[in-house]
């Protein structure tokens, strides 16, 4: 609830509780030294005020005085009013947790998630995707009329929306942003995306970015200014497209390894974490490319080392390379060995 409309619904309440007060001090004082008074004590006055407008009326306790009775008659009228208030503000409440839930205003527990800044067609081809691969997708959008459609179409567990300017930093720590595992920038100009990233780059620095570019000249500027991936569609396009025209049964694996794998049949591409315990570690890349080829049906393709947070792909290493606790697999392999490389080898995808 903001500030200035909790603030006004103290004063209501304030000053409907003063309003009562007041009756209930009058009546005390006009009734409790009358002959056959109901209402020696103030107890008595509250009683007979709280029966009054409930409108519960045990009518055991009542004025005998006129102007006892005159405060029992406003006393009775103000409960229509008080009905009335009171109903406005539960109902007034109730819209505002709604619409708090529904902007996203509640902030999300979301961790090792994507934060996309931005919402349009390809933010949610992209957002299908990683929904698919089972990860958690923050998606920041200033349309406010956007948000019905991605509440609508993605499960509230799996994709949480935020409604808010995107220069507004402190909004953005309702994404939970600073535990994010990539914030893509998915704005329409590249300009407008450079700019943006430089100042978001001010309050989360340690965080990694990805960007999507329709000129791939600009692609040194963006790294330079802190970008960890910089993708250019144009290019990615055409390189398809060339592939489909010269190799075209290429082009058509090479597309689907791109996409996770929806079935057992299918193949793609995946970085699998290897973790402590894993028959892998210290073991030879050569042994394990054998191994895993033999017992999971899997092709490894390269060795990721990490460190400080950067990330160095050894691409299909020769020599007496030594796998490592928190090294990365890559590996291309069908949907049905995800679950043999967890059990034999305790190689896990990162959510």
């Amino acid at each position: 609830m903001k500030k200035a409309t909790y603030k006004k619904l103290v004063y209501r309440l304030s000053a409907v509780l003063l309003f009562y007060t007041v009756i209930v001090l009058a009546l005390h004082y006009l009734e409790h030294n009358v002959p056959n008074t109901e209402m020696p004590t103030w107890q008595d006055a509250l009683w007979y005020l709280v029966a009054t407008i409930t409108t519960v009326g045990y009518g055991d306790v009542y004025p005998v005085t006129y102007w006892g009775r005159t405060i029992g008659f406003v006393a009775m009228l103000s409960s229509l009013g008080i009905y009335g208030l009171v109903i406005s503000q539960i109902a007034n409440f109730m819209n505002t947790v709604r619409e708090q839930r529904e902007l996203g205003l509640n902030g999300t527990d979301f961790k090792n998630h994507v934060v996309i800044v931005g919402w349009n067609d390809f933010g949610k081809s992209v957002i299908s995707h990683l929904v698919a691969a089972g990860k958690r997708v923050a998606v920041i959008t200033k349309d406010r009329a956007s948000i019905d459609s991605i509440r609508e179409y993605y499960d509230s567990e799996q994709v949480y929306t935020l409604y808010t300017d995107y220069s507004n930093y402190e909004m953005l720590e309702k994404a939970n942003i600073r535990h994010a595992s990539m914030v893509f920038v998915n704005m329409n100009d590249d300009t407008e995306k450079l700019v943006y990233v430089i100042n978001l780059k001010k309050h989360f620095s340690n965080l990694n970015y990805v960007v999507t570019l329709d000129n791939g000249n600009l692609k040194s500027t963006f790294q330079n200014a802190g970008v960890t991936y910089t993708i250019c569609k144009n290019e990615i396009s055409a390189k398809l497209m060339a592939s489909y025209i010269f190799e075209p049964d290429v082009a058509l694996f090479s597309e689907e390894i791109l996409a996770y794998a929806q079935t057992d049949a299918d193949y793609d591409i995946k970085q699998m974490k290897v973790t402590a315990g894993s028959s892998l570690v210290g073991a030879h890349y050569d042994k394990a490319y054998f191994d895993l080829k033999k017992i999971c049906n899997v092709i490894l393709v390269g060795l990721v080392k990490a460190k400080d947070g950067r990330h160095q792909f050894i691409k299909n290493p020769e020599g007496a390379i030594l796998i490592e606790e928190g090294n990365y697999l890559v590996m291309m392999m069908d949907g049905a060995a995800r679950a043999k490389l967890k059990r034999q080898f305790l190689v896990y995808e990162e959510a």
